[in-house]
């Protein structure tokens, strides 16, 4: 009587516990597990949260809590396939051990002693490294597709929309386990563009490097630029690194401290090489870029894998407008061909250009310049006030909205603004230049030539309040009419140096996408890597991490 009643305590008490001690298969064992979880108390193994409850409940309960990672107590080379992908991870720029990778290591390591030892796996043990790996694979999933970091909660202008799951996690793994690819599989989640596989690689190369590395990576410091026949304490360090990235051999010097014309050719290619303007001059920037050990390169090159993954699907499209702020740099695209690529000059760092994705619709030839309120604010009514022949001078008049002129002598300059439009007439002093490129977005921010074209040849091309200055605007117009057969290159120089506005609409809109790129891999799996001019690596990077 007193063992019945003391059972019945038992059951009441914790309901699972004698079915746990009774189940006698692996099956059993996920099941009552499972069953046993609470809706609001994280799902976890080992101390170790699980992030998919959903998907992992749903999953097994389809299959009726059948193992897929175990086949008669031992583990399957599917399981450690996908232990083979969480580690390859890194190569994506995430964090392997965001997918268990440390706990199954344990499991893995427990099991092959058991094996040798001719030992039975613990039924426990093989449902623990069951859900493990199911997480796993289901959070590795979500971060390949999506990301693992939001954008919307970065600072500074990333518009960029949340991506949202368009499959289905759980038939996901339901399909690579009846087909037996895990890579496979998860390579369909990777982004459309064929510079992410080619990422993967350049830091998996960058890797090896980086386990060979034995260099002193401190950083280099020079007050001025050296030229050639300078000598600097950090010269050494620096003609270290050039050899380190096989940009210079063995050579006789006299003095290790001067900078010498062999090391001069070496520095000119490494500038050419990394968007440097190749002048063979150890200024800043070049410094910079040499100070970067492979580690770093490394972590340059993972937060922009997780920029990748952020793209939208326009970049899907046959053509389309990119323009990689960090490159200083357009390119438009057709059928994945570069037809046409430009420098641009971007926004200053307290101006900076925002990242957004839209479609241009129409050019317009010898445009107007509206000037924002701000800079008729903060620059104009300040100039007026100095100067009255300043909107003379400046080529500008003031308008009501509706685009009424009106007499800049009956306009009260004194005030802290004034009730009107003030514009700049077309004119190849224009600041908007000859022509724009138009695509409606929140920011005003368009794309446009201007009458400064000295500037494309400088280094540092992070110039403008926020608009995208292009060069060779009147060809890139001219690609974008192709279809009109009547827009002749006379016509479009000629429409580019009227006194008046000539708005074309486009026959068809043409995805534009801003973006941040810091680096990228070509097509020939060449690693690429550029400033941060805006500083937003670093951020991303801790997010990364985290």
């Amino acid at each position: 009587m007193f063992r019945h009643v003391m059972l019945l305590m038992l059951l009441s008490f914790a309901p699972g516990l004698f079915c746990l001690a009774q189940s006698t298969d692996i099956r059993d064992n996920i099941r009552i597990r499972l069953e046993q979880d609470q809706p609001d108390i994280p799902l976890s193994v080992r101390g170790s949260e699980l992030f998919a409850k959903t998907e992992i409940h749903q999953f097994y309960f389809d299959r009726q809590f059948a193992q897929i990672w175990s086949e008669a107590g031992r583990l399957t080379e599917l399981a450690y396939e996908l232990r083979f992908e969480i580690m390859q991870s890194k190569f994506d720029g995430l964090n392997p051990q965001d997918y268990h990778l440390e706990l199954i290591n344990v499991f893995f390591t427990q099991f092959e002693a058991n094996k040798k030892l001719n030992k039975a796996n613990a039924l426990d043990d093989l449902a623990d490294v069951e859900l493990l790996l199911s997480d796993a694979f289901f959070h590795l999933a979500a971060h390949l597709e999506i990301g693992k970091v939001d954008p919307q909660k970065l600072k500074g202008d990333w518009d960029i929309a949340p991506k949202t799951s368009k499959v289905s996690y759980i038939n996901l793994l339901e399909s690579a386990v009846n087909r037996k690819q895990i890579r496979q599989t998860l390579e369909t989640l990777y982004p459309h563009v064929t510079i992410y596989k080619k990422g993967r690689e350049v830091i998996r190369a960058l890797d090896e490097i980086r386990k060979a590395d034995t260099l002193n990576w401190k950083d280099v410091k020079v007050a001025k630029t050296i030229k050639v026949g300078d000598s600097n304490s950090g010269v050494p360090n620096l003609r270290q690194r050039l050899a380190f990235w096989k940009y210079l051999g063995e050579y006789p010097f006299e003095d290790e401290k001067v900078y010498d014309s062999t090391m001069y050719a070496a520095v000119k290619q490494f500038q050419d090489r990394n968007g440097l303007e190749p002048d063979g001059a150890l200024g800043k920037n070049t410094v910079t870029a040499l100070n970067q050990s492979p580690s770093d390169l490394i972590a340059i090159a993972s937060v922009n894998m997780e920029r990748l993954r952020w793209l939208p699907d326009t970049l899907r499209g046959a053509e389309m407008i990119v323009v990689n702020i960090a490159n200083y740099q357009l390119d438009y695209l057709s059928n994945r061909d570069t037809l046409f690529s430009a420098r641009v000059i971007v926004g200053k760092k307290y101006h900076a250009s925002p990242i957004f994705s839209s479609a241009m619709s129409y050019i317009v030839f010898s445009p107007y310049w509206n000037l924002p309120t701000s800079i008729v604010r903060n620059e104009v009514m300040p100039a007026v006030r100095k100067n009255p022949n300043y909107l003379a001078q400046k080529n500008m008049e003031v308008v009501t909205y509706s685009g009424k002129p009106v007499d800049p002598s009956t306009v009260n300059w004194s005030g802290k603004s004034i009730p009107y439009m003030v514009r700049q007439k077309p004119g190849p002093t224009n600041s908007l230049g000859l022509v724009k490129f138009m695509f409606p977005n929140e920011y005003s921010v368009y794309i446009h030539d201007t009458p400064a074209r000295s500037l494309f040849t400088r280094e540092d091309r992070a110039l403008s309040h926020g608009c995208i200055r292009l060069q060779n605007p009147a060809d890139f117009a001219s690609l974008l009419l192709k279809g009109d057969d009547s827009w002749t290159t006379e016509k479009i120089n000629a429409a580019m140096n009227q006194s008046h506005e000539q708005i074309v609409n486009l026959d068809r809109k043409i995805p534009v996408v801003l973006l941040y790129l810091t680096f990228w891999a070509d097509s020939k799996g060449q690693g690429h890597f550029r400033q941060d001019i805006y500083d937003r690596d670093e951020e991303i990077l801790e997010a990364l991490r985290k």
